[in-house]
């Protein structure tokens, strides 16, 4: 298990809305995750806005945890870590044919290539005069992007012609699990031998391959035979858990982001009092509502209704339908006296400005991200990637350098917008 204790995330100044990102908290996951994948190298998954949670600060954060490798699905991403001035290597894999490839050669960027794109890669070596680094992707099993296994000894010679001619090199083969979150899949096991099938093709026709990569998340965690050269760890960067029947804490991880608001009203409401649109959530009795400004703008599912916010200690599931900018909690019958006074002569208070907290590390018994998704339908990597710009990031904690002692590093906040 992870050294890493959650805490609750330091106090920032006051905003509508946040989502509060502890880079401590990912940098710790790392050094977790790069022991169990010991001594294979550490490619930490930054695309999508690093699932939502700020490319850029995870990104450096990463790096000065001991990530190897960053990786990104477009080229587009990995040019904006190099805008960012960050050096360290890139993989990117998911290309159209209007890609930027010689902006991606140009910038030392590795490309996955599943087959039609070696042409485009070729000709942006030719036009720079400067080869490429090319990691060849082989579907095992997925059945999404990658090469046929019936084409890939065609795509491996035609990629090793252009290696002869100085026009790139083969620096590894890749792939991706398709089940590797239900580990007693007998489908994991056929797709590693189909890699293993692939790797050989690509040795026998010359290629030295300097890194074999397929392992994601849920492999590194529970099929070391997966690690190979690299792990490529994109949800378990972010202290989130790949597995239904385990929890964060149970694999050593800590949650990094926290999504807070304040209540924005609190009223008392009659019996029958029908909420938002629709009117599918009527008021049983005589009751207090909290009214949080976040809706499906922001990126909360709009089907999630009875999604858990902690107030003041307590928890409550939203009532009615999720809406652009907002969505509604019954605080109950009590639900004012469980909140301080407004006057001094003891009448009761009211959650106005409360803090509101719909997901978090749990360190305080609040809600986490499963939860959410629980509610929606869905899977945690969908709940953080979508929580959309209008919510600013802000930052806490820091990475700490491989090279610098535990305890020596100190702790600084930052506030700023995830690109």
């Amino acid at each position: 298990m992870s050294p890493f204790v959650a805490t609750v995330p330091e106090q920032l100044p006051s905003l509508e809305r946040q989502a509060i990102i502890d880079l401590s908290a990912i940098a710790n996951n790392i050094r977790h995750l790069r022991t169990i994948a010991a001594p294979a190298k550490f490619m930490a998954v930054v695309k999508a806005d690093a699932y939502g949670h700020g490319m850029i600060p995870v990104a450096r954060a990463a790096v000065d945890a001991g990530a190897h490798w960053l990786g990104t699905a477009h080229v587009s991403e990995a040019l904006a870590l190099r805008a960012a001035g960050i050096e360290a290597p890139v993989l990117s894999w998911l290309h159209t044919q209007a890609t930027d490839f010689e902006a991606a050669v140009a910038h030392d960027i590795d490309l996955g290539c599943s087959g039609w794109e070696l042409a485009h890669i070729v000709a942006a070596a030719k036009a720079l005069q400067r080869p490429a680094r090319i990691h060849l992707k082989i579907d095992t099993g997925l059945g999404r992007n990658g090469c046929s296994r019936e084409e890939w000894p065609a795509l491996v010679a035609a990629a090793m012609a252009c290696q002869h001619e100085g026009l790139l090199k083969v620096v590894g083969v890749f792939s991706h699990l398709a089940v590797a979150d239900e580990p007693d899949r007998p489908e994991t096991d056929e797709q590693l031998a189909r890699f293993r099938e692939a790797v050989a093709v690509a040795e026998a026709a010359g290629a030295e391959l300097a890194l074999r990569h397929i392992a994601n998340t849920p492999a590194t965690l529970s099929r070391p035979d997966t690690h190979f050269d690299m792990v490529r760890v994109g949800l378990g960067l972010y202290g989130l858990s790949p597995f239904a029947d385990r929890t964060s804490a149970q694999l050593g991880l800590v949650p990094a982001m926290t999504l807070q608001t304040q209540i924005a009203l609190c009223k008392d409401v009659p019996a029958g009092q029908g909420i938002s649109y629709g009117l599918k959530y009527v008021t049983g009795e005589a009751t207090t509502l909290g009214l949080v400004p976040l809706g499906y703008a922001d990126g909360i599912p709009r089907i999630a209704t009875g999604g858990p916010v902690h107030v003041n200690g307590a928890t409550y599931p939203v009532v009615g339908r999720i809406a652009m900018d907002q969505m509604v909690i019954d605080l109950g019958p009590e639900g004012r006296s469980r909140f301080s006074s407004d006057s001094s002569d003891g009448t009761p208070g009211t959650a106005l400005g409360a803090s509101a907290v719909l997901f978090g590390n749990g360190a305080d018994g609040g809600p986490l991200v499963e939860q959410w998704a629980a509610a929606a339908g869905t899977v945690n990597y969908e709940i953080v990637t979508r929580i959309s710009q209008r919510v600013p990031r802000s930052y806490v904690g820091q990475a700490q350098p491989e090279s610098t002692p535990p305890d020596s590093a100190s702790t600084e906040t930052t506030d700023g917008g995830g690109l």
